[in-house]
């Protein structure tokens, strides 16, 4: 009685950190109802955990029920509330250099800015589950593209503005911006930011 309410964390798996009971215990939130004393919410998916693996696994947590302070604002707040959307990671390329450079060079470049978006936050929640095994072979990608130079430094400032984690691909020795990409996020977080961008065709 007088435990708060964590109605954000609605749907939510969480797992349960009580000594002796058996691994591979998972509850859900479907409802508003109250956190349960010990447990920690996660936004992630939680593999078996038992005793000996507690400390490890209060490494991969989002935040604690005891007390539920649920004060967040800007995207982290939206994201968790987002977390059953589709997952997915944006790159945008450059027009004018699609239509100027090998197509390999260009596809590199993508690649190169993906991959590089992914390891940088090799630790967020939603990147672990976009690369977890069971969504390995169904991963969602949005390639799009902008006009050129000037439009993919404009498109990485208005990112930045919003609090939108990516990686602006700078190639060197030329030091050229050639393509950015996000990091995973859930869809309906991040398509604002791309929503007058044509796809790349």
């Amino acid at each position: 009685m007088g435990t708060p309410f964590c109605s954000r964390f609605t749907s939510l798996k969480v797992t349960p950190f009580i000594p002796g009971l058996a691994p591979a215990i998972q509850l859900k939130f479907t409802t508003n109802l109250p956190p349960l004393n010990g447990v920690v919410i996660s936004r992630m998916e939680s593999t078996a955990i038992s005793p000996s693996n507690n400390s490890s696994a209060t490494t991969t947590v989002s935040a604690v029920a005891a007390g539920c302070d649920t004060t967040t604002t800007g995207n982290n707040s939206a994201e968790e509330n987002s977390i059953s959307d589709t997952v997915i990671q944006y790159v945008v390329l450059r027009r004018d250099l699609i239509d100027t450079w090998p197509l390999g060079s260009v596809v590199t470049q993508g690649c190169h800015a993906a991959v590089a978006a992914i390891w940088s936050h090799k630790d967020d929640a939603v990147t672990l589950q976009y690369c977890s095994p069971s969504n390995l072979d169904s991963m969602h990608k949005v390639t799009l593209e902008v006009k050129g130079e000037a439009q993919i430094l404009n498109l990485a400032e208005k990112l930045k503005a919003g609090g939108i984690a990516h990686k602006l691909w700078i190639e060197q020795p030329e030091n050229i911006p050639t393509c950015l990409a996000t990091k995973p996020y859930p869809k309906s977080v991040v398509s604002s930011f791309f929503k007058k961008l044509k796809l790349c065709k």
